[in-house]
């Protein structure tokens, strides 16, 4: 006899599958800008910032804005809001 879920139940979850994965999201893109500041700055890098001054350029600025743009499932855990 095959085991066969109703679709709500297999909704409910792919529901509560993306919940958990927008909030892996905002501390993973943190984690990778901070990683790639630490670790970048080899001798391509010089080269490809010199003469620029503060580059606003990079994986380090691409990855804080992702995580920023992420960050709205914590803030609507924190609020206790469900949407």
């Amino acid at each position: 006899m095959s085991d066969v879920h109703p679709v709500g139940a297999n909704r409910e979850a792919a529901t509560h599958l993306a919940r958990w994965l927008g909030l892996a999201a905002t501390p993973t893109f943190a984690v990778m800008a901070v990683l790639t500041a630490v670790f970048s700055g080899g001798p391509a890098d010089m080269v490809c910032n010199a003469g620029h001054g503060l580059s606003m350029g990079g994986m380090v600025p691409m990855y804080l804005l992702m995580s920023a743009f992420h960050s709205a499932a914590w803030l609507r855990l924190i609020s206790g809001r469900r949407v």
